[in-house]
């Protein structure tokens, strides 16, 4: 099915019952066949667990990869004139121009473990508005950026890893995560690029006013988003749900492209059924949020890069673990004994 189209971001949680869920039926036909493979039942662990979420969703008990799309999305953040990074935005303009002609992390990720990358930058021109002082989105700006990311979606994929680019947004990042989920701001926050002390301390003040100003849009995921957010976790959001609508299971990456998705969570936790997180950052915000959304990492390798590095080397593992569910051999077939 396609995704339905969205007059308003306050449509966000309809969304959950509109949209396919897992088939239930393919994951316990994937659970008998696992069972029958020459192994002590459960002895591959979380990769028996990985090919019954695959085959939930791509409906059949043997699922298979064919053609894995990764997609980065690039913004540009207002929230920088409250120099909350180390860089300048003149970066996220470059490392874009890196991704393109195949010189950063992720293109050697995507090439060894089999994904086609595509990078989408979104008007970095044009960066969002300081939400210390706005919102950083109007609805119409946040749902074009949601569009353009649903947009991106190739719907022939069997997997979808999401990453992102944009200097300042681990510090929208950890706002997002603050609004919908609470506590204190100082537990979201991480040094990003490289913040110091008194980078961190100036992240999470600038947070607290962000927080403050938007008191009205907590409690609303859609108003979050485009009060807090930039436009690659829109971009996000929208791949997300396109992912759904055609029963694309997806990867995610850290800290930010979680942070991004989590916003659908606080709309409608069944929103992220479909998703895997690629890793656990070493962003220390990560781990707090992953418990929040109630999801389990695929890998923990002490990454904090970005770019859907994380969820293009998990991607490797969900190969592996097909690979074993289709490839090996049953208990008839190598005619060896059941104990």
């Amino acid at each position: 099915m396609s995704l339905p189209r969205l007059s308003s971001l306050s449509q966000l949680a309809a969304l959950a019952d509109r949209l396919p869920v897992a088939d239930t039926q393919a994951a316990e036909a994937a659970r008998a066949r696992q069972n029958s493979l020459t192994k002590p039942p459960g002895s591959l662990g979380r990769l028996e667990q990985i090919a019954e979420f695959m085959a939930s969703w791509r409906g059949t008990a043997r699922p298979e990869i064919w053609k894995a799309q990764a997609l980065v999305f690039a913004g540009n953040h207002g929230i920088c004139a409250q120099r909350v990074n180390p860089y300048p935005q003149e970066v996220t303009a470059q490392m874009v121009a890196n991704f393109r002609t195949g010189g950063a992390a992720i293109n050697q990720l995507c090439a060894v473990n089999g994904a086609d990358l595509s990078v989408i930058a979104l008007e970095l021109e044009r960066p969002t508005r300081d939400f210390t002082e706005a919102p950083a989105m109007d609805e119409l700006d946040c749902l074009d950026a949601l569009w353009q990311g649903a947009a991106a979606v190739d719907a022939s994929a069997d997997i979808l890893i999401l990453g992102e680019m944009g200097i300042g947004n681990s510090t929208v990042a950890a706002a997002l995560a603050a609004a919908c989920f609470g506590g204190p701001v100082a537990e979201w926050v991480g040094p990003g690029t490289g913040s110091d002390k008194a980078g961190l301390a100036r992240k999470v003040e600038v947070i607290e006013r962000g927080l403050k100003r938007h008191g009205a849009a907590l409690g609303d995921a859609g108003a979050i988003l485009a009060a807090l957010g930039g436009r690659e976790q829109a971009a996000i959001c929208g791949a997300v749900l396109a992912a759904r609508a055609e029963r694309i299971p997806v990867i995610l990456d850290g800290f930010i492209c979680t942070a991004a998705a989590a916003v659908l969570h606080a709309a409608d936790k069944r929103l992220l059924d479909h998703c895997l997180v690629g890793h656990v950052s070493a962003e220390p915000g990560h781990r707090k949020l992953l418990a929040a959304i109630h999801k389990r990492p695929v890998l923990e390798f002490e990454m904090r890069l970005g770019e859907g590095s994380g969820a293009a080397l998990a991607l490797g593992i969900v190969r592996s673990a097909l690979a074993c569910h289709n490839g090996m051999a049953t208990f008839g077939e190598a005619g060896v004994s059941e104990g």
